[in-house]
C-alpha cells in the first residue's frame, strides 16, 4: 500500500487490490480443503457418534420403559392373583369354619338326643319297675283287704292270683272309664 501511495495512483478503498483477491482466494481454497479433508469428517464422526449415542440411549430408555411396563403388569397380575388367592383362602376358611360349626352343632344335637333318649329309656324302665312293684304291692294289699271283707282266707296261690288279676283289671277298667282310681277303691 505504501507503494501505491508513492506512485500516486489513487486506489478505491471499496474494491480490493487484485493481489489481495488472489491471496485471499488461495487462502480460502486452502482453508476449505483442510476443513473438508480433516475437520468436517471428524465433525461428522463426532456428530454421528452423538446421534448414535442419543438414539441408542433413546432405544435403551424405550427398552427399559417397556421392561418396566412389563414388570409392572406382571406385578399387577401377581397382586391381583394374590388378592384372588387371599379371597379364596378367606372364603375357604369361612366355609371350613361354617362346616366345623355345623358338625359341632350336629354332634351336640346327636348327643342331646342320645341323652334324652337314654333318659326316656331309663324313665320308662323305672316306670315299668315301679308299676310292677306297685301291682305286686296293690295285689297283696287287695288280697288282705278282700280277706278281711269276705272273711275267708285267700291264701291259696291260684285263687289269690286270680283275685289279684280280677281286681287289677277292674281297677284299670274303672280308671280308664272315670279317669281316676280313687273312686274304684271306695266301695265300702
Amino acid at each position: 500500500m505504501l507503494n501505491l501511495a508513492a506512485e500516486g495512483v489513487t486506489h478505491n478503498p471499496i474494491l480490493p487490490d487484485w493481489r489481495e483477491i488472489v491471496v485471499g482466494t488461495v487462502a480460502f481454497a486452502l482453508l476449505c480443503f483442510v476443513l473438508m479433508k480433516f475437520v468436517f469428517p471428524r465433525m461428522e464422526q463426532t456428530f454421528q457418534a452423538r446421534v448414535d449415542a442419543i438414539e441408542g440411549g433413546i432405544k435403551r430408555a424405550e427398552a427399559a420403559q417397556a421392561e418396566a411396563n412389563k414388570l409392572l403388569e406382571q406385578y399387577r397380575a401377581q397382586l391381583a392373583e394374590a388378592r384372588t388367592d387371599a379371597a379364596k383362602i378367606r372364603d375357604d376358611a369361612r366355609a371350613d369354619a361354617e362346616s366345623i360349626r355345623q358338625d359341632v352343632l350336629a354332634k351336640a344335637r346327636e348327643e342331646a338326643d342320645r341323652i334324652i333318649a337314654a333318659g326316656k329309656e331309663q324313665l320308662a324302665a323305672e316306670r315299668a319297675t315301679i308299676v310292677r312293684e306297685l301291682r305286686a304291692e296293690v295285689g297283696t294289699i287287695a288280697v288282705d283287704l278282700a280277706s278281711r271283707i269276705v272273711g275267708e282266707s285267700l291264701a291259696d296261690e291260684a285263687r289269690r292270683k286270680g283275685t289279684v288279676e280280677r281286681f287289677l283289671a277292674e281297677l284299670e277298667g274303672v280308671g280308664a272309664g272315670s279317669g281316676s282310681t280313687n273312686g274304684a277303691v271306695r266301695t265300702s
